[in-house]
């Protein structure tokens, strides 16, 4: 990846991809509530603080170094828009694809536990 696609995806705001999340999630079956959840486990973000960062549009940059990431999030590995997510070294980079991984998870059907890394 290089650094000046990594520029602008940081700079992209939360809420402008957020129902591309929820709409890749309903199409095969999914829920918002169920995608919610996952960003909730993975950003140690509630209904209120995550409204807050869509009302504000925060872009992906502070969205996710506002975030408390759940510590077991280093259990999220495989390969997501063709990289390990376990190898990606830029950290931000790596959250951010934790996340389109764990989407990408709940629309192939995994059951939520195992999306959960519980």
């Amino acid at each position: 990846m290089n650094s000046k696609n990594n520029a602008r995806v940081y700079k992209m705001s939360f809420a402008s991809v957020y129902p591309h999340y929820i709409q890749k999630a309903e199409k095969k079956g999914r829920t918002k509530a169920e995608v919610d959840e996952i960003i909730f486990w993975l950003t140690g973000y509630n209904a209120k603080t995550f409204q807050q960062h869509l009302d504000n549009k925060t872009n992906f940059e502070d969205f996710f170094n506002k975030a408390k990431i759940n510590p077991n999030a280093s259990k999220i590995t495989g390969v997501i828009c063709g990289y390990r997510v376990e190898e990606i070294e830029d950290k931000l980079m790596q959250q951010i694809r934790y996340l389109d991984k764990m989407i990408d998870e709940l629309a192939k059907g995994k059951i939520m536990e195992k999306i959960l890394r519980k």
